[in-house]
This record gives C-alpha cells, sequence and structure tokens, in this order.
C-alpha cells in the first residue's frame, strides 16, 4: 500500500517541485501559458471527457451533487469558528470550500484510480469551478452580473459537452482528436504551474495559514464522510469524494481575493501552507480511500 501511494503522489508533488525550482530559477511569467490551460488546454479536456462516448451523465448525478454539498458543508461547517476567532469570513472561507481540484484533484484521481476515473474527477471538478466562478464571486462581490459566467471557455465548453452527452452525438474522429490532444495538456501545467504559483506567494501570515491548512482538509474530509452512508455512489466515487473533501485550498483564491483586494496576504499563506500540507494529509486520505 505505502509503494503504491508513493506511485500515486510523486508525479504529482515531482512536476510541481519542476515549476517551483525552474520559477526560482528563471522567474518566468507563466500567466500567459495559465491563460491558454483556463481558456483553451482545460476546456479541451473538460469537452472531450463529458462529449465522450463512456459519459454517461446519470451515473454521475449523485457524485455531483455530494461534491455540491462538500464545497458547501465546508463553509457552514467553519463559519462558527471563524466568528468565534474573529476572521474575516471573505477572507477565510472561501479557500475553505474552493479547494484545488483542478491542479491537484484532477492528476491525483487518474494516478489513484486510473483512466476510468477522470469522468468523475471532472465531474467533481466542474462543480467545484462553476460554484467558485459564482458563489465565490458572490462571496467578494454581491453586485455581481451572473451573465459574465456565461463568458467564461471552461463552462461554454461544459454546456457543450452535456449537449453531445445527452443528444448522443459523436465528433469525427479528425476533430475529436485534436481535441484530446489540445486536453492532454492541461493537467502536466497544472501541476507544474502550481509550482511556479508557490514560489511566488509569501508566508508572512503564517498563523492564519496553518489554521487553513489543518481546517480545509479536516472539514471537507467530515462532510464527505457524513455522506458516505446517505449516497449511493459506487467505491471509487466514494474514494475520489473523499479525496475531493480533503484536497488544499486553490490558488485561485488567491488571485480572486488580490482581485477584490481581500487581504491578499492572509490567503497566500492560506494556499501556500494548505498545499505544503498536503504532502502529508493527501498520502493519509489515499491509504483510507484505495481500500
Amino acid at each position: 500500500m505505502v509503494t503504491r501511494i508513493l506511485h500515486i503522489i510523486f508525479p504529482i508533488f515531482a512536476v510541481a517541485a519542476a515549476g517551483y525550482a525552474y520559477t526560482r530559477w528563471r522567474r518566468p511569467d507563466i500567466s500567459a501559458a495559465n491563460q491558454m490551460n483556463m481558456d483553451v488546454f482545460l476546456s479541451a479536456l473538460i469537452f472531450h471527457v463529458l462529449a465522450g462516448r463512456a459519459f454517461d451523465l446519470k451515473t454521475y448525478g449523485f457524485l455531483a451533487l455530494g461534491g455540491f454539498i462538500v464545497v458547501l458543508g465546508s463553509g457552514l461547517l467553519l463559519w462558527p469558528v471563524v466568528r468565534w476567532l474573529k476572521i474575516h469570513p471573505k477572507t477565510f472561507i472561501p479557500p475553505m470550500m474552493f479547494t484545488n481540484t483542478g491542479n491537484l484533484g484532477l492528476p491525483l484521481a487518474v494516478l489513484a484510480f486510473g483512466e476510468a476515473a477522470l469522468p468523475a474527477a471532472v465531474v467533481l471538478f466542474i462543480v467545484a469551478n462553476t460554484l467558485q466562478f459564482t458563489l465565490g464571486v458572490y462571496i467578494m462581490d454581491p453586485k455581481v452580473r451572473w451573465l459574465q459566467i456565461f463568458r467564461i471557455p471552461m463552462i461554454l465548453a461544459t454546456i457543450a459537452g452535456l449537449v453531445f452527452s445527452t443528444a448522443g452525438w459523436v465528433l469525427p474522429k479528425v476533430l475529436a482528436l485534436p481535441i484530446e490532444m489540445l486536453g492532454q495538456i492541461a493537467i502536466p501545467l497544472m501541476l507544474f504551474s502550481l509550482g511556479v504559483r508557490m514560489a511566488d506567494i509569501s508566508m508572512r501570515d503564517w498563523h492564519i495559514g496553518l489554521l487553513g491548512a489543518l481546517l480545509c482538509p479536516l472539514s471537507g474530509i467530515v462532510v464527505a464522510l457524513m455522506l458516505w452512508p446517505l449516497l449511493p455512489l459506487t467505491p471509487m466515487q466514494s474514494g475520489l469524494l473523499l479525496i475531493f473533501g480533503a484536497l488544499p485550498p486553490a490558488v485561485l483564491n488567491y488571485i480572486i481575493a488580490e482581485t477584490y483586494r481581500q487581504e491578499p496576504a492572509k490567503v497566500a499563506s492560506i494556499v501556500m501552507l494548505g498545499n505544503l500540507m498536503s504532502a502529508l494529509t493527501i498520502p493519509v486520505v489515499l491509504a483510507f480511500a484505495l481500500r
């Protein structure tokens, strides 16, 4: 079991470490690559998985519901704690809810359960990202315009993929192959860019960062375990939901906090320490999920 877990987590942290090391050496501007990944490569991956013949929307309905509850439940569970500790909810709650389902969640799912787990992992990724681009932005700015979400390429790719899946349409191979090739770029690039982002984040507010690093996986794991006896999930889906709950805060939380000037330094520490701490928590959760 130990060897299997090592084989799962080592490639993930090795690629992220390569991004970190390269950034310390060259100091690259990866913003354009990240934008392309969000707009093109990740959108291609989502469409390819959703529009594929093997994807059955009904199969993942309860898993999507579980992911939805884990995201909301994590925030609701920690809301009284945040008020008691007198921490600004807009600073602390979003990183607890919106975790690293892309950079870490997708490759973890594939390495732990094989390519067969990719559709389920993409469903959880879609749920988390849709909530972050809607509810997450609304938390920061209640006056946000909801129609702006339909300008996000990943959302459009999700809608198009669901339409293809529901209608039973199949793309000609001459079109499907380049879309699949573009999608294959997404996961390695996300891992590399995670390491790049980590090199730029300060640990000045390490106290709140350490608190977030402990409470983020704990709250998600608690909610996921509560859902296990309530939702009719397959063993693989149950394992994925537990891993989903244990993921560290997404780097996107820092970018959104910086955009809305919501104590970005504190959010950066939460993200930084949360992702570092995941090197310890993820192997433990994997050992439990893989049983």
